[in-house]
This record gives structure tokens, sequence and C-alpha cells, in this order.
């Protein structure tokens, strides 16, 4: 094709992709409507070595701003599990995967309603080898990689709510 038609192609595609709707998820910065929501909401206590770097990872992805009062709060259940798979012939596990699940919901904190409510989960396979060591600091290296992962996804659904429901002034 030569370059007058491939730009004359170009140009009504890229009109009808400008007409398509699509709005960045954090238009407006940090005084835009999503980013105003996720500095409104207080992370609620979450127990066990995962719920410290979970909620560690979601106040850091947050931003809360700390003026004031929050007007959300988000509480979160964890389920962290660790499974034995490709049994050897004397029984010993030869891989493990750990998963770990959040059940979370976003709560309005003046009326109680509980606007989101959603689960994120994530996993890691892990060799197991003779090293009873190795093992473990795998095990935790994989608990920290899951961790974001899930705050990831949880503060992507809560900035997903904020963006359809902007908050009023």
């Amino acid at each position: 094709m030569k370059r007058p038609a491939l730009l004359g192609l170009l140009v009504p595609v890229s009109l009808a992709l400008g007409s398509c709707g699509l709005q960045p998820m954090y238009a407006g910065g940090s005084k835009g409507p999503v980013a105003r929501t996720l500095g409104d909401i207080e992370v609620g206590p979450i127990a066990g070595q995962q719920g410290w770097l979970i909620r560690n990872a979601l106040m850091d992805r947050l931003g809360a701003s700390g003026h004031g009062a929050p007007r959300y709060r988000l509480e979160v259940l964890l389920d962290d599990q660790i499974t034995g798979f490709g049994i050897r012939s004397n029984n010993t596990v030869t891989r493990e995967r750990r998963t770990l699940r959040a059940r979370f919901k976003l709560i309005d904190a003046s009326s109680q309603a509980v606007l989101v409510d959603a689960t994120a989960q994530s996993d890691a396979g892990i060799d197991v080898v003779t090293s009873e060591y190795a093992v473990i600091a795998a095990e935790q290296t994989a608990l920290e990689n899951i961790s974001n992962d899930v705050a990831d996804q949880i503060v992507s659904r809560v900035a997903l709510y904020a963006r359809r429901h902007p908050p009023s002034e």
C-alpha cells in the first residue's frame, strides 16, 4: 500500500476510535473522581502476616488523603492455602501451589451500605527442594508476590466502582 492510501485509511480509523467513548480511568489526576474516592478509603485491620502484607499494599496503592473522616471502609477476609502435588514414589511432595483468596467489601461509612462485595485471587507455584530453608524462602516470596497481585485486583475493582459512581461533592 502506498503512503497516501495508508494515510487515507488511518484518518477515518483514528476518528472512529476517538469517538468510541473510552476515557482514562484516572482522568483528572489526583483531583479526579477515582483518585478522590480511593483517597477516602480506610482499610480495616486484616489478620495474620498475609493481612499485614495486603493491608500495606492496599494503603500504598490507595493513597489515603488523611483529610478527616474517611467516606468508605474496606474490609478484607483472607484465605491462604498451600497445596502439595507432584508426589514422588516415596510420598514426598515435589511441587506446591500457594493460593491467596480475598473477599473484600467496600462499605459506605455513613450509611453502612455495602457498595462492592467481590473476591480477588492469585496463586503461585513453588518447587519443593531438599533444603528446608529454600522452600520456606520460596513460600515467603510467593506470598509477597501474590499479596501484591491481590491488592492490585482489589484496587482495580474499587477504582472501577469509583469510575461508575463518582463521589458527590
